[in-house]
């Protein structure tokens, strides 16, 4: 699992273009204030070690959303991030259930759509704690 997380002040996304046949036909256009965001690549390795990845990945989103007290998530499936992608179905598999735990936890948290480009606009917090990159 790579993840470059952000602390936004602001993160809108727009659903662009369908990437993955079997991804579902959806039209989205979303905003949100003060959120973690997570674009996030589940790797092809992940599937062996499913349980840590998803702990440690949990436990990196409620760091760094605790440092700042936001209670908002989204997480954004970007697989330009380097390495071989895991299959879709595992990939969207765990970012549900991410979201799930999460919400859970008392976070509101959102999934952009997978298997779509979408269209974003970001603004992110100054201080260097509000960009980071974390490999599982």
């Amino acid at each position: 699992m790579k993840l470059l997380t952000f602390q936004a002040k602001r993160f809108w996304w727009r659903s662009f273009s369908k990437t993955l046949e079997s991804a579902d036909d959806v039209a989205v256009e979303q905003e949100v204030f003060d959120a973690v965001v997570a674009f996030y690549q589940v790797e092809a390795g992940d599937a062996a070690q499913r349980a840590s990845v998803f702990r440690q990945t949990l436990k990196h989103l409620k760091w760094l959303a605790n440092k700042r007290e936001l209670r908002t998530v989204v997480l954004h499936s970007f697989t330009h991030l380097g390495g071989e992608n895991a299959e879709p179905d595992f990939a969207r598999d765990l970012s549900e259930e991410l979201a799930v735990r999460l919400r859970e936890t008392g976070y509101d948290v959102w999934i952009t759509p997978f298997g779509y480009f979408n269209e974003w606009d970001l603004s992110v917090y100054g201080e260097s704690l509000a960009k980071v990159w974390k490999q599982i």
